[in-house]
């Protein structure tokens, strides 16, 4: 008779949403995994400013850095609110300043941060795709702090699985769950940084590596929805998508489109 092997499903650990105080001030590791994103983006932004290749130094970082964070910010809150709780948003406009509730967007934080790189091109006469091609292998540096905050929070759980590395969450009823979270900080986080860095050093023309940011995220984010829970005020929405691949969509076709015609153009520039 063979025996019967039983998994025990992995029960998600109790971590404390809420980092340490500051007297009646409560900092949250979501808030800290933020202040993460930004200093590493900044870091290895300064070591991209500091070779002798490029036109960058570092207080353009700084500024270019800071625009983007808020870019980042003002868009994902207002993001998430339109793409994910317009119904509430119409109902309490307020809602939108209740950023203690939570609730951030990539999407919305993409477009956020693409308004911000368009003020500092124009502010400092360069072209866009130089500013955003910089800027995009720093960005899964702050994806994958990112989502580490929201594994923390026990939030954005997955779909239900019997894959042994399925998690019980604390709040997502007693089946385990794909830890989808953990899917994207490697897909979105690791993986996407380092093929940017490595399309970065072979000096593709200019707009490439933005393209290949758009298409990376977008092809990845596609992905793993198929293992995250959608959110239960949207649900599936057409032919059993979700709204976090309905965004993703555009981010690919742009890519592949930017990719097309930064190689175009590079072609005909070394034609004349």
């Amino acid at each position: 008779m063979q025996g019967v092997f039983v998994t025990t499903p992995i029960q998600f650990p109790h971590l404390d949403p809420i980092a340490f105080h500051i007297g009646p001030l409560s900092v949250h590791w979501y808030g800290l995994m933020y202040l993460v994103g930004f200093m590493g983006a900044l870091f290895i932004a300064n070591r991209y400013a500091d070779r002798s290749d490029n036109d960058w130094t570092r207080p353009q970082v700084s500024d270019l850095l800071f625009y983007s964070f808020l870019g980042v910010i003002l868009g994902g809150r207002i993001g998430y609110v339109l793409f994910y709780q317009l119904d509430l948003f119409v109902h309490n406009p307020l809602y939108i300043f209740k950023v203690w509730q939570g609730g951030m967007s990539f999407h919305g934080g993409l477009i956020g941060m693409i308004l911000a790189m368009l003020y500092f091109a124009r502010k400092t006469h360069r072209h866009f795709f130089i500013v955003a091609d910089f800027v995009a292998p720093l960005v899964p540096f702050g994806l994958a702090a990112g989502r580490i905050g929201n594994f923390i929070n026990g939030e954005l759980w997955g779909r239900v699985t019997t894959m042994p590395w399925g998690i019980v969450y604390p709040d997502a009823g007693p089946l385990p769950r794909h830890p989808s979270e953990l899917y994207e900080f490697f897909l979105e986080g690791i993986v996407l940084l380092v093929i940017l860095a490595c399309y970065r050093k072979r000096r593709p023309p200019m707009g490439a590596v933005s393209a290949a940011f758009l298409l990376g995220y977008g092809c990845f984010r596609f992905f793993v929805e198929f293992f995250r829970q959608p959110d239960p005020q949207l649900g599936f929405l057409f032919f059993g998508t979700t709204m976090g691949q309905l965004l993703s969509l555009p981010m690919i076709v742009i890519g592949l489109l930017i990719l097309i015609w930064a190689y175009r153009r590079a072609a005909s520039s070394s034609v004349r």
